[in-house]
């Protein structure tokens, strides 16, 4: 019998490479058997759509013609059979629901909402932690006005965050603009009085009297601190001893929402209030219940 022999490492990686290799294109020949790709007649409007401008000879080809594949596919796409079978399994579950969305879906899609995260203070989350308590539920202008008149110092850093994450919900969520046929109705709906809220839209404590928010308006419906890491300052003592400070860095997310979603959460809490009141569980005085057992005297 043949002794087998010792492989030196470059020899091992070329024999890896090569079974990788030839393991992701027995993968890619089994989709290809299992996928059948449609096509368009020759006549259809649409077949100039479908073409893929073809790259100009410019120097770009040539750079990614001298990479390899199999190098990338391990990074990129490392179990090729798994995310296969899990995109199998996503399709079969959006099949069998027959398109329809669920809850979590239709709000993701009807409501708004833009996450955040600032850069570290220079403060703890002993000092930072009741400035987030502070502006949680409150509305994103209220907010903006209480850090501008507070005494702590990090609330000038809070107040900044704040505006800043108002001007990216606005542009890049569209969050806080109203809609068009508000726009118009603004000159003729200007007295409180000639509209009267909905049972859901009651004013916030921290709102004006009869005033109600917009659907559109934003405001803060979490906001919690980010531990950062500590850093080094020098203490300098008595006798030339210098000791090293660590003073803690502290950030702040918020959680910015639409008042369509507070609407919706204070309208779903009051329907489950009156279910529970109306329930099977309700206590009668005299419950209305069968006859069980039925004497000639009375029991009383």
């Amino acid at each position: 019998m043949p002794e087998p022999t010792q492989m030196t490492p470059e020899q091992r990686i070329k024999e890896a490479t090569r079974r990788a290799a030839e393991r992701l294109e027995a993968d890619r020949k089994e989709q290809e058997r299992n996928l059948v790709l449609g096509g368009l007649a020759p006549s259809s409007a649409f077949g100039n759509e479908l073409r893929t401008p073809k790259l100009m000879d410019d120097g770009i080809e040539s750079v990614f013609r001298n990479r390899n594949p199999a190098n990338m596919a391990q990074a990129l796409n490392p179990r090729p059979s798994a995310r296969s079978r899990w995109q199998r399994r996503m399709v079969i579950r959006h099949v069998r629901h027959g398109g329809r969305l669920n809850k979590e879906m239709k709000i993701a899609r009807s409501e708004r909402k833009h996450l955040s995260r600032s850069h570290f203070f220079k403060t703890s989350m002993k000092k930072l932690a009741p400035l987030a308590r502070q502006i949680a539920g409150k509305s994103i202008d209220d907010a903006i006005l209480q850090m501008r008149f507070s005494k702590k110092k990090v609330a000038q850093d809070v107040r900044q965050h704040l505006i800043q994450a108002r001007n990216e919900a606005i542009v890049s969520k569209g969050m806080g603009l109203g809609s068009v046929s508000d726009r118009q109705k603004v000159e003729f709906d200007q007295d409180p009085s000639e509209s009267r809220p909905r049972p859901h839209q009651t004013p916030l404590k921290t709102y004006k009297k009869n005033y109600t928010p917009h659907e559109t308006d934003i405001y803060i419906a979490e906001a919690w601190t980010n531990r950062g890491p500590y850093g080094k300052e020098p203490d300098f003592r008595a006798r030339g001893r210098m000791y090293i400070k660590r003073p803690p860095y502290t950030g702040i997310s918020v959680m910015l929402k639409e008042e369509k979603t507070r609407m919706r959460e204070k309208a779903e809490k009051e329907a489950k209030a009156l279910r529970k009141r109306l329930g099977k569980n309700m206590w009668v005085q005299l419950p209305d219940r069968k006859i069980t057992t039925q004497r000639q005297h009375l029991l009383w």
